[in-house]
C-alpha cells in the first residue's frame, strides 16, 4: 500500500518555486535544507500531521552528484520547459513501510532504493537510473521514512491543508489502472486533458486556493 506523503513543486531556481507558492497560496515557505547526495535543496510547507508541500531545485553551491538527480532535476532544459508550460506542481511522493517489496514489483517504473539525507533526517527513496519522474509524473516516486515517520508534525503550521489533488492526463483509462496497480490509498482524481499535469486545491487562512 502507498500513502500520499508530500507534493512536489520542481523549480528551475529555488526562489522561483517559493515565489510561485506564495503567489498561489499567499503563504511563505520555511527553508528545509540540502540533500548532499542529490545536490539539491528545498523549502517545505506543512499540509497536515503527515503531509507537506516541497519546493525543490538544484543547489548551485553543491557539486554535481555522480548520478542523475531525482525529480528530473539533472535536465535543466526540461525543468525550465515544464515550468514555463505551467507544469510546476510536478507530482507527489508516496510512502510505504515495504519499499523493497514495492520496488521488487514495480522496479522498472519506480527504480531502485537509495539512502538520502537532509541534516539529521535519513530515509530510503526509489530512484530511477535516469532520475526522471515515473510515467512523466503520472505515477508517484516512492519512499520509506523509517521509524521516525513523516516529519510534517515538526514543521511550523500556517493553517494550510490539502483538499483535493487532481491529475489531468491525456489517457485517464491508462492512469487509473496504474494507480490501482501501485495500491495507492485514496488515489487522486484523474480527468481528461493535456498533461500529465497536477492541480492541488488547498485550504489556507485566506480561503481555498489552487496550486498548479
Amino acid at each position: 500500500m502507498l500513502t500520499l506523503d508530500h507534493l512536489v513543486v520542481v523549480a528551475p531556481e529555488l526562489a522561483e518555486g517559493v515565489a510561485h507558492v506564495r503567489n498561489c497560496l499567499g503563504l511563505a515557505m520555511p527553508e528545509g535544507g540540502r540533500h548532499e547526495a542529490m545536490g539539491t535543496r528545498n523549502h517545505l510547507l506543512r499540509l497536515g500531521d503527515a503531509l507537506f508541500l516541497e519546493v525543490i531545485a538544484v543547489d548551485p553551491e553543491a557539486p554535481a552528484p555522480p548520478r542523475a538527480r531525482w525529480f528530473g532535476l539533472s535536465d535543466a532544459a526540461q525543468v525550465r520547459a515544464d515550468w514555463d508550460a505551467g507544469r510546476r506542481l510536478r507530482g507527489f511522493v508516496a510512502r510505504t513501510g515495504d519499499l523493497d517489496g514495492v520496488l521488487a514489483a514495480q522496479g522498472d517504473l519506480l527504480g531502485e532504493a537509495a539512502t538520502v539525507t537532509r541534516g539529521a533526517l535519513s530515509w530510503r527513496f526509489g530512484l530511477r537510473p535516469d532520475g526522471a519522474w515515473p510515467a512523466d509524473g503520472a505515477a508517484p516516486c516512492v519512499m520509506d521514512w523509517g521509524p521516525g515517520g513523516n516529519p510534517a508534525r515538526t514543521m511550523p503550521d500556517f493553517g494550510a491543508r490539502l483538499e483535493t489533488l487532481v491529475l489531468t492526463h491525456p489517457d485517464p483509462d491508462a492512469a487509473r489502472p496504474l494507480h490501482a496497480a501501485l495500491k495507492l490509498v485514496e488515489p487522486p482524481e484523474v480527468v481528461q486533458g493535456d498533461g500529465p499535469r497536477w492541480t492541488a486545491r488547498i485550504t489556507t487562512p485566506s480561503g481555498p486556493r489552487t496550486l498548479t
